[in-house]
């Protein structure tokens, strides 16, 4: 497949003096467990940083308080829980409810596995209508249905890295150049109706229609926590009113650019996720500065 790579950078709407914190949308982000709050933490944080005017962090109960406690400026909502510490089936009508009141869902940082999250996962891509963004858990719990593509009730962005992207596409991903991941990506995003995320050294992002492929970013960036910020970013820039494509695109943009920043003042080896937020503002800076 032959598609154009070097596609312009979607631009962020201008932000008029008299907006107020509801004209940037509300983001919505579901995961957390037991022993992986962090990740929903990050995701929850990043989406701040990315600019949406609202942001809801819905976890397991057990795991509220410590979510909470990670930042302030995000709000909290307690769904149920198992026995091991992970969101329940029972949760699904009010996590429901909740994206009717939202712009954007990030769904699975944090999520861990369970045959209710899986069945819950499915049902929440299926229903929900508003715009979801699907990584890491989430994305696993897609991959062990036995009918893929899932139809889904609205847009939908997935953000696999390579092994999350072999699961999705039933164990058959592969590097073979007779039929590299690229064309795969491409292949997944007609066949499903949805935006591809394909992460790794050079990001892919494709909606089978078009294909972006990023240049930023860097190997320090290699390490836990960073593909929560992604899923971060790309909520909140659809909160902000971006095309799934668009946001997905800008999104690994300056999810990288951040990742460059910090490294040019930390170096690469001991840089981590939580860096990344703090170069988000200098990344969202320089888009202005050209």
């Amino acid at each position: 497949m032959t598609f154009e790579h070097r596609l312009p950078l979607p631009e962020l709407p201008a932000r008029r003096p008299e907006s107020h914190k509801g004209d940037f949308g509300r983001a919505l982000l579901v995961g957390g467990s037991r022993g992986m709050t962090g990740a929903v933490a990050l995701a929850g944080m990043s989406a701040l940083r990315g600019g949406a005017g609202l942001v809801t962090v819905a976890v397991a109960d057990e795991c509220l308080d410590v979510v909470a406690g990670f930042d302030p400026c995000y709000m909290t909502v307690s769904m149920p829980s198992d026995n091991a510490g992970r969101l329940a089936w029972a949760c699904c009508d009010s996590l429901m409810e909740l994206s009717r009141k939202a712009t954007c869902m990030g769904l699975g940082p944090g999520l861990g596995r369970s045959e209710d999250l899986d069945r819950l996962v499915t049902w929440l891509y299926r229903h929900v209508a508003i715009p979801m963004v699907v990584d890491a858990d989430g994305l696993n719990a897609l991959g062990s249905m036995k009918d893929q593509p899932v139809d889904c009730a609205g847009p939908r962005i997935l953000t696999p890295h390579p092994g999350e992207f072999r699961r999705l596409m039933g164990g058959t991903g592969s590097s073979d150049e007779s039929d590299p991941a690229s064309d795969q990506a491409v292949r997944l995003a007609q066949r499903a109706g949805v935006v591809v995320v394909l992460k790794g050294h050079r990001t892919l992002i494709t909606d089978g229609q078009h294909v972006a492929v990023n240049t930023t970013g860097n190997p320090g960036m290699g390490t836990g926590g960073s593909g929560d910020v992604l899923t971060g970013i790309i909520t909140a820039l659809v909160c902000q009113g971006l095309e799934p494509f668009e946001a997905a695109h800008l999104g690994v943009h300056v999810h990288g650019l951040a990742g460059d920043l910090a490294a040019q003042q930390l170096g690469l080896v001991a840089m981590t996720a939580a860096d990344l937020l703090k170069f988000l503002p200098a990344a969202f800076q320089s888009l202005h500065s050209g």
